[in-house]
């Protein structure tokens, strides 16, 4: 891996951390909500952070802060990243590929978790293949069995490591992603961290997000699901001027699925990047701003932006001086490290052959 690459790699770290940020105060809130709530504070278009300054009492009432987040998320009180399974699952992915390699098995990311993830940070398809590890379930059966959030978004929050240590290597990256992700899902959610995996092991080479898209694109079954959304949220992105009207014709479109789901949620990072063309501000407000899960919608083009950025020093200082190079965990010896090490750690693993 060249120099430059740890550079890369240090900018998609940050780049998830303050994507992730900027979408918790708003997760689980309904379109209309988000918009509400930043128009009252002046901040629409979304161009910073959430506040709750100049927001009326009776909008937070009707549309309340996510409980959890709204204490360490909001501009005025932001002092570093706090936990989040966002970023715990790249952690993981890294503890992973340093005791494994990048030949590990899907069995080798089941004992790492019931050895390093704490089960009460485990949510949906994770919980449930958590569960099904516990009762003696062998995986991939710990996919399928009793478990109805398959085709949701948990693995492909997992898969930035394995773009991130294959720069270059769509296929690669892809193929790792797989073996992730088939602990806990199946389907379009073993394809949506191909997809994203595949996306960022091109994006580090310095391509521009178009040609990164068009590899991710490249490693998901064209008859999928997931093809068409993804194929669809691109088309939209590029014909339509407008970028909420392209969310309202999304959230039409998958009207059907949950706020989790892989599809819609796919879909609104797709349309998301292609809309902002390689802007890291416009990348992670775009995501956010087309709700469903946007924390984890704002960590992922967060981290596709900072790659194509290529620097930390390329990512506005409004996004990563809070963050105060500074991520919190529960992960195993990772509470407190900088993104700065992080980078470094994972630049190791890429260059691991």
């Amino acid at each position: 891996c060249p120099p430059t690459h740890l550079h890369a790699v240090h900018a998609a770290w940050l780049g998830r951390a303050a994507g992730c940020l900027l979408g918790k105060p708003v997760e689980k809130l309904p379109l209309q909500g988000i918009r509400a709530l930043a128009q009252a504070a002046d901040n629409w278009p979304l161009r910073t952070w959430f506040t709750e300054r100049g927001v009326p009492a009776d909008l937070r009432a009707t549309y309340p802060w996510n409980r959890r987040s709204a204490p360490t998320s909001l501009a005025e009180n932001i002092d570093g990243m706090p936990e989040d399974d966002d970023l715990n699952y790249p952690l993981l992915g890294l503890l992973l590929l340093q005791r494994h390699g990048r030949h590990f098995t899907t069995t080798d990311v089941a004992k790492l978790w019931l050895d390093e993830l704490p089960a009460g940070r485990t949510f949906t398809a994770e919980r449930v293949a958590y569960r099904n590890l516990l009762d003696g379930i062998e995986p991939p059966g710990t996919a399928r069995h009793r478990n109805p959030f398959r085709e949701w978004i948990g693995a492909l929050i997992r898969a930035d490591v394995h773009g991130w240590t294959n720069p270059g290597r769509p296929e690669a990256a892809a193929e790792q992603a797989r073996r992730d992700a088939e602990l806990t899902h199946t389907g379009n959610g073993v394809h949506g961290a191909e997809f994203i995996a595949a996306v960022i092991a091109e994006a580090a080479t310095g391509a521009d997000v178009h040609r990164a898209i068009e590899a991710g694109l490249t490693v998901v079954p064209p008859q999928s699901q997931l093809h068409r959304a993804v194929t669809h949220a691109r088309q939209l992105a590029r014909t339509t001027m407008d970028f909420d009207a392209v969310v309202d014709e999304l959230h039409r479109t998958h009207a059907a699925h949950h706020w989790v789901h892989v599809l819609p949620n796919a879909a609104a990072i797709t349309a998301a990047l292609t809309h902002a063309d390689g802007d890291f501000t416009h990348s992670i407000t775009r995501a956010v701003s087309a709700g469903w899960d946007t924390d984890s919608n704002g960590a992922t083009a967060g981290s596709i932006a900072g790659l194509v950025a290529g620097h930390p020093d390329r990512l506005p200082a409004q996004w990563t001086d809070p963050l105060r190079n500074h991520l919190s965990t529960t992960v195993a010896d990772f509470d407190g490290i900088g993104f700065d090490t992080l980078a470094q750690l994972t630049f190791r693993e890429a260059e691991r052959s």
